[in-house]
């Protein structure tokens, strides 16, 4: 392997032994050529006492392309429960008891895509909410606790048997309870199907009760096979050490997606292994997909959140995820040999123990690497010279590829940066780095590393002022219909084979009871849609109660909150209801009542839903005669639009329309 080094990198060796980083003005110098006029300690690289803990991976909840950008590891998503789970609801495959569909809602797909520009990515699933006939009545999932590993078991072989998707690590409950028994019911049923090879991590939330409880008792501790805990600051507990599991840092960074939320994942990705032993981090979320006014707007490592024009950005994170991800894979191994610098800053080194060796420095400071949690205590970064000793199996190394991002102002930004490589024959395997704040280098043996290029993304467009959808598809590539966000309920494509008419094919609530919330969920179901920006608008969508007597459907504007605040969102909202009677209301509970009244409304019967709001006044309409006129709503000033139901009930709309004016 030495050799085969040594002839590819004379092949490749630049004329002088200075590392020039171009237009970066960064400069990697072997020490040969400066070690005496500059101060600093020195950091060994060694694996002549034995390696520290393998590497498992770099990941995003619910993705990789190898060496072409993020190259991400692990992809983890969410199993579908019906619930709220941040910035709206995923679907299950099991909304009833006798009911099974592999191929609702968005994450088969976003597996299969996976897959296909990484065979390799490991894939992991993990429970927010949970459909509600598992609690039989209580808002918990462990009443049955071999109904919900049942549940859990067919989502694992429901991937493999409908989409060849080998699921690899299933978790608990995000968040929220674990319970032990139910941990242990879990792994005896994976065996009983065969599928000994998927394992359990948990708990996803704290590292304790979890770790405590797994030393206190023998056949937990040999069931979970991975502690994850969310957030954790890079450090760990004793007791989760004292397990001797793998730890993981299984949900994190969660940071709007600047160069400060760069910064952020720069210093964790290395620092949760440096301080917390942690040899897996993923970090929330994949991609910022959903409006941005939601909780937690770009929060992604990346940014595509217009569908209807697809414009995109490629943010900072994803590059500096590639300094880790596209120069390590899992089974590399760190170095024993990692640690902090003395002026401040982090550095780690990995194997893959056939030779190959990637160092990654970062030196983010305090001010722009502050994630969205935990509270981080200040610390300092400073200008500073750092020496590495290659010892061990790498003092023969003789050439390491550098990459090289700098964060902050324009004018001095470099994202994942080649610079040329640095010689080392001569120098014994030292090298100086000249280091300033904000900063992040790679430098491997590896030379398949690569900033791939991709299209200029379409331009960044507003949500169309006039927006129609009539749901007519006959064999939707999803089940739920572009550009609306289900907040609390499911909204999905329906067809009417009992109906032939203008009605056959219609989007439909389809819960009819009230799901294991992870949130605070809305006693209403609600479906938002359009931009966050619109006040004045008119809003027209026919609408079928299922439900006699106490089902009702309503038409909204100006709604001003959704994802885990949906509860609370204010606007206007326009209700009909099977028995007979209106409402207009100022928000979603239904507490703000403006007007209320009779109408000849029943069951089982399309009506046309027409609201129309314009400066301080509102209107609404049934089958194009005005029910109610000019009642004043002065707040909000803006919102989306949204559809929804009374209760966890059936229902359907259709030829849904909106216009806005501004």
């Amino acid at each position: 392997m030495a050799e085969r080094l040594l002839q590819a990198s004379r092949q490749r060796r630049v004329k002088a032994m200075t590392a020039a980083a171009g237009s970066a003005g960064r400069t990697v110098v072997p020490l040969l050529l400066c070690a005496l006029l500059v101060p600093g300690g020195a950091y060994v690289l060694d694996d002549s006492d034995g390696l520290g803990r393998e590497f498992d991976g770099i990941g995003a909840v619910s993705g990789g392309g190898p060496n072409f950008g993020a190259s991400l590891h692990i992809l983890k998503v969410e199993i579908g429960g019906d619930g709220q789970t941040t910035d709206g609801t995923e679907p299950s495959h099991m909304h009833y008891a006798l009911d099974e569909n592999y191929f609702r809602g968005y994450e088969w797909w976003l597996m299969k895509e996976a897959k296909k520009r990484n065979p390799n990515i490991i894939l992991m699933g993990l429970p927010w909410s949970f459909p509600g006939w598992l609690g039989k009545g209580f808002n918990w999932p462990y009443v049955n606790l071999q109904l919900t590993a049942y549940y859990v078991m067919t989502w694992i072989v429901g991937a493999k048997h409908y989409h060849d998707l080998d699921i690899d690590y299933i978790g608990i409950w995000n968040e929220r309870s674990f319970d032990i028994n139910y941990i242990k019911v879990l792994r005896r049923m994976l065996n009983y199907q065969g599928l000994d090879r998927v394992k359990i991590i948990a708990s996803d939330n704290l590292w304790e009760p979890i770790s405590a409880s797994m030393l206190l008792d023998s056949e937990l501790l040999e069931v979970i096979d991975v502690i994850g805990a969310h957030y954790p600051g890079t450090h760990i507990v004793k007791d989760a050490k004292l397990t001797k599991k793998k730890l993981w840092s299984s949900e994190d960074f969660s940071t709007v997606n600047s160069d400060v939320g760069a910064g952020c994942l720069g210093r964790i990705l290395n620092q949760n292994y440096i301080n917390g032993y942690m040899t897996a981090t993923i970090a929330w979320n994949l991609v910022a997909s959903y409006y941005e006014q939601l909780p937690y707007g770009r929060c992604g490592l990346m940014t595509a959140q217009e569908p209807w024009s697809g414009h995109y950005v490629v943010e900072s994170p994803i590059w500096v995820s590639a300094h880790t991800t596209q120069f390590t894979q899992p089974g590399w191994y760190y170095l024993k040999t990692v640690g902090h610098l003395e002026k401040g800053g982090s550095y780690v080194a990995l194997t893959d123990g056939l030779g190959n060796l990637t160092i990654i420095v970062e030196t983010m400071s305090h001010k722009h690497s502050k994630c969205i949690r935990p509270f981080l205590p200040y610390f300092n970064v400073s200008h500073q010279f750092a020496t590495f000793v290659l010892k061990g199996s790498f003092s023969e190394i003789p050439e390491l590829q550098v990459w090289y991002t700098k964060l902050g102002k324009p004018s001095t930004r470099f994202l994942f940066k080649q610079l040329d490589s640095l010689w080392l024959l001569d120098s014994s395997g030292t090298f100086t780095l000249e280091l300033q704040e904000d900063e992040l280098f790679t430098l491997t043996t590896l030379t398949t590393g690569g900033k791939g290029s991709y299209p200029l993304p379409p331009k960044s467009q507003p949500f169309p002022r006039i927006y129609k959808d009539d749901f007519d598809v006959d064999y939707p590539f999803f089940s739920e219909a572009p550009n609306f966000a289900d907040q609390t309920g499911v909204f999905e494509y329906f067809t009417n084979i009992e109906d032939p008419g203008e009605h056959r094919f219609t989007l439909r609530q389809v819960l009819n009871q009230r799901p294991i919330t992870w949130a605070a969920d809305a006693y209403n179901t609600i479906s938002i849609i359009g931009d966050y920006k619109w006040s004045n608008l008119t809003v027209t969508c026919d609408v079928y109660i299922e439900t006699p007597e106490k089902g009702g459907v309503f038409i909204a504007g100006r709604v001003n909150k959704g994802g885990i605040l949906i509860r609370s969102a204010r606007g206007v909202f326009f209700w009909i209801f099977a028995n007979g009677t209106y409402r207009v209301t100022g928000d979603l509970a239904g507490w703000i009542i403006y007007a209320l009244g009779h109408v000849d409304v029943t069951a089982k019967t399309w009506y046309t839903l027409t609201l129309i709001i314009k400066g301080r006044f509102s209107s609404g309409m049934l089958n194009g005669r005005y029910v109610w006129t000019n009642i004043p709503v002065s707040f909000p000033k803006n919102g989306w639009a949204a559809i929804g139901t009374h209760s966890f009930e059936f229902a359907q709309f259709d030829n849904f329309h909106v216009e806005a004016t501004s």
